[in-house]
Formats: C-alpha cells, sequence, structure tokens
C-alpha cells in the first residue's frame, strides 16, 4: 500500500468532508501540520468540530480556518492566545467544549485503545462535570468522560519511513501520537521521508499501522510564540 502523497491537497482528498469530526496535533504553535492545516483551508470543507489543544493564533495554525469560519466547534483545553477565538465564542459563533488538558489526552488516548468511556476525578465539582455522570469509588465522587474518535487526525512528525513509522522531535510529539491512534484516518506531515528499515526500532515513536497517509514538507514555518512584556 502506498502511502505516500505528492501534497498536502492530495492527501486531503476524498477524505476530508463538511461537518467531521477532526483531530489535529500540536501544542501551541509546536508540532502543528503546517502544510495540512493550509490544505484544509484552501478545501473550504466546513462545519467541522475540531480537537486540539488549543486553536492557534490569529494568523497561524488553526486561527486560519477560524479566520475562514470553516470550524464550527471547538474541544479544546486552552484557548487563551486567540483574539477571534474570543470574538467568536463570546458572539454566540462558535461552540467550545472545554476540557481539562489531562483529561483531553486521555480521552484521545482512549479512543485510539477501543475505550467507550473512563472515569477520573477532575472536573468534579465544576462546570466540566455538568451533564455527565458521576459515580462514587472507594469514597470518592469520579466524573464519567467519553473517549474521543475523530473521523480524520491531522498530525505532524520529524520523520516517516515509507511504511509510516514515526520519529517525533522532542516536545513536538506533544499531543500528535495521541491524534494519530485515536483517528479513524490519520494523515500525518513529515519533514523527512526514509526507507523501510532506516528507522532503528527503539527510535520509532509510533507504529506505521495508525498512519494511512504521509505528506512531505521539508521546510516547515515553525512560528514560534512569543511573550512580549513591552515594544523597546
Amino acid at each position: 500500500m502506498n502511502k505516500l502523497y505528492p501534497n498536502a491537497a492530495a492527501a486531503l482528498d476524498g477524505v476530508v468532508r463538511n461537518g467531521q469530526l477532526m483531530a489535529v496535533g500540536g501544542f501551541g504553535l509546536c508540532g502543528i501540520p503546517e502544510a495540512l492545516i493550509d490544505a484544509l483551508r484552501d478545501s473550504g470543507t466546513k462545519d467541522l468540530t475540531v480537537i486540539s489543544n488549543n486553536a492557534g493564533v490569529d494568523d497561524f495554525g488553526l486561527g486560519k480556518l477560524l479566520a475562514t469560519r470553516q470550524i464550527r466547534k471547538m474541544i479544546s483545553s486552552y484557548v487563551g492566545e486567540n483574539k477571534e477565538f474570543e470574538r467568536q465564542y463570546l458572539a454566540g459563533e462558535l461552540e467550545l467544549e472545554f476540557t481539562p488538558q489531562g483529561t483531553l489526552a486521555e480521552k484521545l488516548r482512549a479512543g485510539g485503545a477501543g475505550i467507550p468511556a473512563f472515569f477520573t476525578k477532575t472536573g468534579v465539582g465544576t462546570v466540566v462535570a455538568e451533564g455527565k455522570e458521576l459515580r462514587e469509588f472507594d469514597g470518592e465522587t469520579y466524573v464519567m468522560e467519553r473517549s474521543l474518535v475523530p473521523d480524520v487526525a491531522l498530525v505532524k512528525a520529524a520523520v516517516a519511513d515509507k511504511s509510516g513509522n514515526l520519529r517525533f522531535n522532542l516536545t513536538a510529539r506533544n499531543f500528535n501520537p495521541a491524534c494519530a491512534m485515536a483517528g479513524k484516518v490519520c494523515i500525518v506531515e513529515v519533514e523527512k521521508i526514509v526507507e523501510v528499515g532506516e528507522l532503528a526500532p527503539d527510535d520509532i515513536h509510533l507504529p506505521g499501522i495508525y498512519v494511512h497517509r504521509i505528506v512531505h514538507n521539508a521546510r516547515p514555518e515553525k512560528r514560534i510564540e512569543k511573550r512580549t512584556t513591552r515594544t523597546a
């Protein structure tokens, strides 16, 4: 099976559709699939529910899809650096399922492992638990969280072999493996492609069984978030 596609648009073709549940890897702007996000924007696909730790910034990452109004709902744990996100949410134009970060990671991991739900203490007694089943274990109250199984996962890795075995670069691993495992279809953007066997077994962070399509992006921008406290 040939998993290699000539470009990001070709990798998305026939897979993405309006109204899908989609997971996008990354943490802030670290380890985001830049070319795939751009191709998704250019596809015009809309009414998306997107699972991601955050929604990028106003002019980069998932912020580009917010600007074009292609996202209907975000399932996120951090939304603090995107003014357009804030504007759409406060105006009632964007739905938000706010999820604690560890719970979000576990919802994806459980989805990839075939576990439909799990119990956690995180969020008990807060708005996070509203409308969800509560159960007591050993005298402690837990809230039930449903796992996430997105229709499509868009992820970023540093290296892939032609079978889709992946190696991530340091903290750019973040949510990417969990997204890849959970997605019904996983499309990965990589900076380098090698032949099968070139990656040592202990150097593989995610096996290729989870990866369906690969696109090469040798020179991503890799924009860095910076905190500015003064102009001079």
